[in-house]
């Protein structure tokens, strides 16, 4: 990688961090996910070899520290105190990108399993149940595709195909719907109101099942953004 010169601070924080994909991978640590297919997951399109790669200069650099797996194979990656301090530089990168290239944001693109991976990911365990409880995401469309969450015991987990066990809760919806409400662009109740989104199952759990989840964490400045947008007002909020 070339070096930009030692004159300058932003200069030796692009030479860290402004290669293509780093800020993303720094985006999915900060996130908490540790192992290199969580990781992997939540960029859909980045290659395994690149990966790789960004890792390693990361760790070079000392934004992350390798650890071993407690599982007893493979490795995790961590974050240290200067990765950890990125969070809000990753914030406010996204909430420029809000209020400044509103248009150019497209979360409708996005597919059902990185959707579902990323809504995985957001669950707040102090509002789950105390038991098990499987909701499968059946999304229609032109090609009609199911996912399965399995929420146990504040574990949530992701599933190409049935884990299983019965449904608890079905959501039936289309993936722009549910990228909108992850995203903070509708609420889940509007969506609901309108027949967008439909929950089958216990009523109980169909009940709570929006409050399982914290979305996006840029939904509240797309939320804002929105409100702005509405009155008229300036791009940015601040």
């Amino acid at each position: 990688m070339a070096e930009y010169g030692r004159y300058c601070p932003v200069s030796i924080a692009t030479e860290i961090l402004a290669d293509r994909w780093t800020p993303l991978i720094v985006r999915e640590l900060v996130l908490g996910n540790t192992r290199f297919n969580d990781i992997a997951r939540g960029l859909p399109g980045i290659s395994r070899t690149l990966l790789v790669n960004r890792l390693r200069h990361l760790e070079r650099r000392g934004i992350l520290d390798t650890w071993p797996s407690p599982a007893g194979h493979g490795r995790e990656y961590h974050l240290t105190a200067a990765g950890r301090d990125l969070e809000r530089v990753i914030e406010v990168l996204g909430t420029w990108a809000i209020d400044w290239f509103f248009d150019e944001v497209r979360p409708e693109e996005v597919d059902a399993v990185t959707l579902v991976w990323w809504m995985h990911r957001r669950v707040d365990p102090s509002a789950l149940p105390p038991h098990r409880v499987v909701v499968r995401f059946h999304f229609t469309g032109e090609q009609p595709q199911s996912l399965w969450m399995l929420l146990d015991r504040g574990e949530p987990s992701v599933c190409l195909t049935s884990p299983g066990f019965d449904d608890d809760v079905v959501v039936v919806t289309t993936i722009p719907t549910l990228s909108d409400v992850f995203h903070g662009r509708r609420s889940w109740t509007a969506a609901v109101a309108v027949d967008d989104i439909e929950v089958l199952g216990q009523v109980r759990l169909a009940a709570a099942l929006p409050r399982w989840f914290v979305w996006s964490p840029f939904a509240e400045a797309t939320r804002a953004r929105l409100s702005r947008l509405a009155t008229g007002a300036p791009a940015s909020g601040h």
